[in-house]
């Protein structure tokens, strides 16, 4: 009989679990706009606001917090439970019966409610792949050997950035992953602790601000350790003077698209906040066999239909970089958000450049090429939650990789906005003329990007009068004067704003000797009777 009853009661359960259902619901409005928007430190850091300020980001009705009473009046209806929220959307993440569910749609604050199976919604799903790059981690402890993890920042020429002082202080990233065990205590991250560049932490599965501990993966602190870590003369990340939040948002025990909404959610948190970077080394596809009906198919991938690649759309309009893992699925194809035009996803290749095999490929359903861009994701070199220097293979190492040079080369090009730093990457890329779906437009040199951007600029905004060539330089460099002008004073000034060459010019292009001059990056003034110019200048 016991049997029995514990049968009957396992069918219940069963059916209960299978009966839940996850769907988003809208509301038709927002409290307040008016004034949150005439005072918007109201809801923005001043951080937020001056990036915005800065690249012409219009402060809308979208940022403005979403009405909490409607979510209290959702939170008492029979059988739902809200989950996360969305500004941007001005929606809430609800799970419940169909029937309950269903039934929302009688409160007059709701506008609609969209159920994450589609066929809830009458439209057609099929089984997909969900790309849980945590599962898919390919470690193997190793030699410490600062040689082999140079390499990876070698490949897209971001040591050099290091060498002319561009190191992403300044800039702030965003790192969306599982978890970050050990973050706190580890002494690979003392630098980053040490400068207090690790500017706060929040767990949106969990509902608290404890990032180390209440995880069963150690994903996001190996994710966080390609951009951020430091061992002495063993390990430096790709931009360890950068600043960094931590959000957790991807249940390990869990495949359901409330991650997709936990996602948002976090977002939205790092726009009010002043983010510049967001780095995200998962995707979203496939939800296994019992969540099969919320799975996205091949043509769902279009850019514009998955909710996380929806938030990921907005995030670039309000002026984020968002670099994310093209996924682990190989012909499988890329997931969400990494199927958005607006989403610099990046593929793995290995340390000679050649691609690797997991990493997964573009098609026709995407509205851009994808991957954009490859970096180094077949044995990376990471540094795992005991502080030790590992290897691990997955996009979800070259985005970080790669993530973080971005964020010394936004450092050196600080006017130029998402859009202008993405397409500046691409097209540097070793196979920007002939991209294809494997590696994307190839390994990108942002070194070159910063040379070429950094001359552009200065031939837009010096005048004809006044040259300095060649530029970048070995040796010496010469200066040409306006009209019949024959003196001048050159003046080199160190990143740090010293005084480190000082030239008198009594003759026209006469030849200036920098050979003394150590490799990296100059401010020169060059001073005529009856002007002065300033240029940016590189020796090499």
């Amino acid at each position: 009989m016991k049997k029995q009853i514990f049968f009957f009661s396992l069918l219940c359960f069963q059916f209960y679990a299978y009966a839940q259902q996850d769907a988003w619901v809208y509301f038709v409005d927002k409290q307040n706009v008016s004034q949150y928007l005439a005072n918007p430190v109201t809801i923005l850091t001043q951080k937020a606001i001056d990036r915005k300020e800065r690249y012409n980001i219009a402060i809308d009705e979208r940022d403005v917090p979403v009405n909490e009473n409607y979510i209290s009046q959702i939170k008492v209806q029979e059988g739902i439970t809200v989950l996360a929220k969305s500004k941007w959307f001005n929606a809430v993440h609800i799970r419940g019966s169909e029937t309950n569910i269903n039934a929302l749609n009688n409160l007059p604050f709701v506008s609609r409610v969209r159920f994450a199976n589609k066929n809830l919604n009458n439209t057609t799903t099929t089984k997909q792949e969900k790309q849980k790059e945590v599962s898919k981690l390919e470690t193997a402890l190793v030699t410490f050997n600062y040689g082999n993890a140079l390499n990876q920042i070698q490949m897209f020429n971001g040591d050099k950035l290091h060498v002319l002082g561009f190191t992403g202080k300044g800039i702030t990233i965003a790192v969306l992953d599982a978890g970050f065990p050990n973050v706190n205590i580890m002494s690979s991250f003392q630098r980053l602790r040490g400068a207090d560049n690790l500017l706060g932490n929040y767990d949106f599965v969990n509902r608290d601000d404890d990032v180390f501990t209440n995880t069963v993966s150690n994903h996001g602190t190996l994710v966080l350790s390609d951009m951020a870590g430091y061992i002495e003369n063993q390990f430096v990340g790709t931009a360890p003077d950068a600043s960094y939040y931590l959000f957790t948002t991807e249940d390990d025990t869990s495949e359901n698209p409330v991650e997709e909404s936990y996602w948002v959610e976090a977002v939205e948190r790092a726009d009010s906040l002043g983010v510049d970077i967001v780095n995200t080394s998962l995707g979203y596809k496939d939800y296994g066999p019992n969540y099969s009906s919320y799975s996205y198919t091949d043509s769902d991938l279009d850019g514009k239909t998955a909710y996380i690649t929806k938030g990921a759309n907005i995030a670039f309009e309000k002026g984020l970089l968002l670099v994310t893992s093209a996924g682990n699925s190989g012909s499988s194809g890329v997931g969400a958000p990494a199927d958005s035009q607006y989403v610099l996803s990046i593929g793995a290749v290995d340390a000679s450049g050649n691609y690797a095999s997991f990493s997964s490929i573009g098609n026709a359903f995407q509205p851009s090429q994808k991957p954009d861009v490859v970096a180094q994701g077949q044995s990376s070199y990471v540094i795992t939650e005991n502080d030790v220097l590992s290897t691990a293979s997955g996009t979800s190492f070259s985005a970080p990789i790669l993530a973080g040079g971005i964020a010394c080369l936004w450092q050196a090009l600080p006017n130029k906005t998402n859009a202008e730093i993405m397409q500046l990457i691409r097209a540097s890329a070793s196979l920007y003329t002939m991209p294809n779906n494997q590696l994307g437009f190839g390994i990108p040199d942002l070194n070159d990007t910063l040379l070429k951007a950094m001359l552009s600029d200065d031939n837009d905004e010096n005048t004809k009068d006044i040259k300095l060539f060649p530029n970048p330089s070995k040796d010496i460099v010469f200066v040409d004067l306006p009209n019949d002008e024959t003196e001048a004073t050159i003046r080199f000034y160190d990143i740090l704003g010293k005084q480190v060459l000082d030239f008198k010019l009594n003759l026209k292009q006469t030849p200036i000797d920098i050979l003394s001059l150590p490799v990296g990056l100059y401010i020169v003034k060059i001073e005529s009777t009856i002007m002065s110019k300033t240029f940016k200048f590189i020796k090499k």
